[in-house]
């Protein structure tokens, strides 16, 4: 029996025909949160270096940051995940968007920002633990979990920029930059720094120079290399079998 227009486009009715680019689009942004989230990472790298030389003035952190968090947020709620996972993502992402709103308004309180970046942390490793899961939920590869290998891998990236960010509060200059010395790190060196280690590329010019943060260091780099060798490794030998079939 042949298929109707409708079997083909649920999203359409009977006579409405095929579905618009306009349509396409919107069902393509549905299927795929991970390639949603993936897409806003890579932009904000782009989008950083005006924040932080203030071109956009000092309220663009708290806006970019809060956009970010909300997508990051509804990416996890579209994957299948369960309710208890729902549940604490927005536990911990409704403070967190407060938070940096927050942070942008009184920029020099030390405890504020100390908070700030710690919860930024556990959602970010929340979120990656929620993406992992969703990509190990079934032995089928779908696109959007092709998407969310590179979603974790930023979303971990993240992570650890904010861990970074609240241990030198903790254990001040522990990081010095070739050229300038100890001192506190804005929060793109510190993204950079979390790039370059996650990556393993040793590129960058922003060195650990204390004991504990050197540790935080070393957990990234090994987080890296497992997550080539166990994830990235799984999901390239489904989709190999699925093709060998």
């Amino acid at each position: 029996m042949e298929s109707s227009s409708m079997d083909l486009w649920p999203s359409v009715t009977r006579n409405a025909g095929p579905p618009t680019p306009w349509q396409r689009w919107v069902r393509n942004v549905r299927e795929t949160p991970s390639g949603v989230l993936l897409s806003v990472q890579i932009l904000l790298l782009f989008i950083y270096p005006f924040i932080e030389t203030e071109v956009l003035g000092r309220y663009a952190r708290a806006l970019i940051g809060a956009a970010a968090l909300v997508v990051i947020y509804l990416a996890v709620r579209v994957v299948r995940a369960t309710p208890a996972l729902t549940w604490i993502a927005a536990v911990l992402g409704g403070p967190v968007v407060l938070l940096t709103i927050a942070e942008s308004i009184w920029q020099d309180v030390t405890p504020l920002s100390f908070v700030s970046a710690l919860l930024h942390a556990l959602f970010y490793f929340y979120i990656a633990y929620a993406l992992i899961r969703y990509m190990f939920a079934d032995n089928w590869v779908t696109r959007d979990e092709l998407f969310a290998t590179g979603a974790t891998f930023t979303v971990v990236v993240w992570a650890y920029a904010y861990v970074y960010q609240t241990v030198q509060f903790i254990w001040p200059n522990s990081f010095t930059i070739h050229g300038e010395g100890v001192g506190m790190r804005s929060w793109f060196e510190l993204l950079y720094l979390s790039v370059t280690t996650m990556t393993n590329t040793g590129l960058s010019d922003i060195v650990a120079v204390t004991p504990h943060v050197r540790s935080f260091v070393m957990l990234q780099m090994l987080s890296g290399i497992l997550y080539v060798a166990l994830v990235v490794a799984r999901l390239v030998g489904l989709t190999i079998m699925r093709f060998n079939r």
